[in-house]
């Protein structure tokens, strides 16, 4: 280019740059908007769910409530993309909010006739709020990457990495939340956890105003919009698929006992735990102390764990998550190497996985045939450790079952991870309907059972692939 021709074009050129970073900063602002927007609303969803069993205890009403939730999150979900392609993803998320903001008015004058209600429509709104998040977070990462030029798969990891990161400290700040406004003798009076649940509202509705400061993605990045009759079909033709079709693969057979255990596990600290252990050695109050060091260790543990959810490797100077690098394989001997790491990613995660299942059996067993309630430092004592040590096995467990999939699934992601939300939330499900009717011993051998079956299950799997792997390499070589 001559000297005349860079003078003509100088002016453009700066302005298109000044646009651009603008572009650029928006699209980071958006996902600290919805970062900061899904922690105010967790922090208060997630800490009240930790109370029910042990607030709203008249013929079980906030286990019951739970459960219902739950099962309709299931049904629900089946759904929920087809919401969130008709509505977009920005309005599927203030949509979302609605239902939980819904659910912590309920519990202001907690009634059947208002905590049934508010769990059923709850449950439809989490589903659409949980693909909305998911569509948009994404769409936002593409638009980032395509603008500035960056490796859309890097991108994609990254915001993602904030967003989790960010969400996973709910646990800890609402139940930190809860220990505050519920001591000096509040715990058993309605006043103090109305003053919570008022607190908790304000939280939620400072939540979905922040939602409304996202920037409308205009089908940018997203998928375009449904047609009215074709796609109606279309999507029915899809979401059978997408349910049916990951069953007749044996390795989706054999993960789903862990999908199973993820949910049962869950439930559990949110419904036994609380109820069983935690209350009558603390108290109500005690609720919020036990289940911060729980969302604490949680945290940490899946922080930790996200090297292997987003187990990547470095191709010229940039890292890329295992799924993108085994959807590019160009040849044999490029899907060889790469198998080999995965199949060392997957000895990885069963040893990793193996170190989360050892220290909840060891929680449980504790429950089973040596903890009995007790006064003075011990008694306080016992319960945060045995909310520290599960939680270490929740954070082990949700973080290495997403890699998993990724591993696994590579061809299929989207169904296998709707056959996890399907079966993890059925279990939960089960858990708070089956609470009122059976010991906490009796839920303690089920979920000891499960996870036999799930470990089992799982360690097949591992020596599956491994053998497969060996066959492919000795075919290669062969060839």
């Amino acid at each position: 280019m001559d000297s005349g021709d860079s003078r003509d074009e100088e002016s453009p050129l700066v302005v298109s740059d000044s646009q651009s970073d603008k572009t650029r900063q928006n699209h980071t602002r958006d996902v600290h908007v919805l970062s900061c927007a899904f922690l105010l609303i967790f922090l208060a969803y997630g800490a009240t769910q930790n109370l029910e069993s042990t607030v709203n205890t008249e013929k079980d009403l906030g286990t019951i409530s739970l459960g219902i939730l739950y099962l309709s999150f299931t049904i629900f979900s089946l759904f929920a993309s087809l919401v969130v392609r008709m509505m977009g993803s920005k309005k599927a998320l203030i949509l979302g909010t609605t239902g939980y903001w819904l659910f912590m008015a309920a519990n202001l004058k907690p009634s059947w006739l208002t905590m049934v209600p508010a769990s059923v429509y709850l449950g439809f709104a989490a589903s659409v709020i949980w693909v909305g998040e998911g569509t948009y977070l994404t769409a936002t990462a593409r638009c980032h990457a395509n603008d500035s030029n960056l490796h859309e798969g890097t991108v994609i990891g990254n915001f993602n990495g904030e967003f989790w990161g960010m969400f996973a400290s709910h646990q800890f700040v609402g139940n930190l939340i809860t220990l505050a406004l519920l001591q000096d003798g509040k715990e058993g009076s309605a006043g103090g956890t109305t003053l919570l649940f008022i607190v908790f509202l304000c939280s939620m509705s400072l939540g979905t105003i922040l939602m409304c400061f996202l920037h409308q993605m205009d089908g940018k990045g997203e998928e375009g919009p449904l047609e009215p009759a074709v796609s109606a079909y279309s999507y029915a033709a899809s979401l059978s698929k997408s349910v049916v079709t990951p069953l007749f693969d044996v390795r989706m057979l054999l993960i789903i006992p862990l999908f199973v255990y993820s949910g049962l596990q869950q439930a559990f600290v949110w419904a036994e735990f609380t109820k069983y252990i935690v209350t009558p050695a603390l108290g109500v109050s005690g609720v919020g102390g036990s289940m911060a060091v729980f969302g604490a260790f949680d945290a940490v543990l899946a922080k930790l764990g996200n090297g292997l959810d987003l187990m990547g490797f470095n191709f010229g100077g940039g890292s890329f998550p295992l799924s993108f690098i085994l959807s590019k394989c160009k040849n044999r001997s490029e899907c060889s190497v790469v198998a080999g790491r995965l199949t060392s990613g997957l000895l990885s995660i069963t040893w990793i996985v193996s170190g989360g299942a050892f220290a909840q059996v060891i929680v449980m067993l504790w429950i089973l045939l040596k903890y009995r309630v007790t006064s003075g430092v011990l008694g306080t004592l016992y319960p945060l450790l045995m909310a520290a040590i599960w939680g270490i096995g929740d954070g082990i467990l949700n973080t290495q079952i997403n890699a998993l999939i990724g591993i696994l699934f590579k061809n299929d992601t989207e169904g296998a991870f709707a056959q996890y939300k399907v079966w993890q939330s059925a279990s939960i499900s089960a858990v708070f309907f089956l609470s009122p009717y059976i010991s906490l011993q009796a839920m303690l051998l089920v979920m000891l059972a499960s996870l036999f079956t799930a470990f089992s299950a799982f360690l097949f799997l591992t020596l599956k692939a491994e053998r497969a792997f060996s066959s492919s390499t000795s075919l290669h070589v062969g060839s």
